[in-house]
């Protein structure tokens, strides 16, 4: 029988020559229980030699480097202003109760409710809230928790806790990545957790993500394509990911580009 390391060594090969690994086949392969299976491909997923899934686990070999928060400022700033105007326009006067992400994106889907009344907004992220500080018509809620202070964005039990007994009409979802065969996924473990919060307790979940995030993997997994209502993005995303959005029963709205 293979010792710790010796079995998380081979668990990595595997996931990379099979691109995935499944927690209970794994579990028979090495004759150990699923708890230890889980454990090991959590310790990867830490250390992100895997990408944990709902499961098993993926490969890892495409992750991305996190940007900080002002590098993601200065990156597709042209289009995230686009994509920004794009959902808030979407977002009918009959939407009362929003949840918005924290993020760079979302931060543009922000300024662009300034001028809306009667809305409530609640947010995980500190640039969110901030944008939003000036509207008369707009009342901002936060979760509250540790700052993460990358990110701009709140976090742990205490975020948790303030979702747990909320609802909204509407999220919106920002994105690290976005991979067809994973789904939405995120840099921080419990960003990705407090995120799955949210989509559980809004009645629709818009995701709002520009085409460069699309083909990428990052460490946590935030949910599945296809638990999302609708994508916004821009119309440099490939033909065939439209196409594999749509045939997952997602509604895809694509916005111009100029740059």
């Amino acid at each position: 029988m293979l010792n710790l390391i010796e079995r998380r060594k081979e668990i990595v090969r595997l996931t990379e020559a099979n691109e995935r690994v499944d927690v209970e086949a794994l579990a028979k392969q090495f004759a150990v229980s699923a708890v230890t299976i889980r454990n090991d491909l959590n310790a990867l997923s830490a250390k992100g030699l895997v990408v944990r899934s709902r499961g098993g686990a993926i490969a890892s070999t495409r992750l991305t480097r996190e940007l900080s928060l002002q590098e993601k400022y200065r990156k597709n700033l042209s289009v995230k202003r686009q994509l920004g105007q794009t959902v808030a326009d979407l977002i009918d006067d009959e939407a009362r109760s929003l949840f918005l992400d924290s993020g760079t994106t979302t931060e543009e889907v922000a300024l662009c409710l300034l001028g809306r009344t009667n809305l409530t907004v609640t947010t995980n992220g500190l640039n969110i809230a901030t944008a939003l500080a000036g509207s008369d018509g707009v009342e901002v809620r936060i979760t509250g928790g540790a700052l993460r202070k990358k990110s701009r964005s709140f976090y742990g039990r205490q975020a948790e806790e303030s979702l747990r007994y909320m609802h909204f009409d509407t999220l919106i979802l920002g994105a690290d990545g976005v991979d067809m065969r994973v789904g939405v996924t995120t840099h921080f473990e419990q960003e990705a957790s407090l995120n799955r919060m949210m989509c559980q307790a809004a009645r629709q979940v818009i995701l709002v993500a520009d085409s460069s995030k699309f083909g990428r993997r990052n460490s946590h997994v935030i949910c599945r394509l296809s638990e999302i209502d609708m994508l916004v993005t821009d119309n440099a995303l490939p033909s065939e990911i439209q196409r594999t959005v749509k045939s997952q029963g997602v509604r895809l709205h694509v916005v111009g580009r100029t740059t």
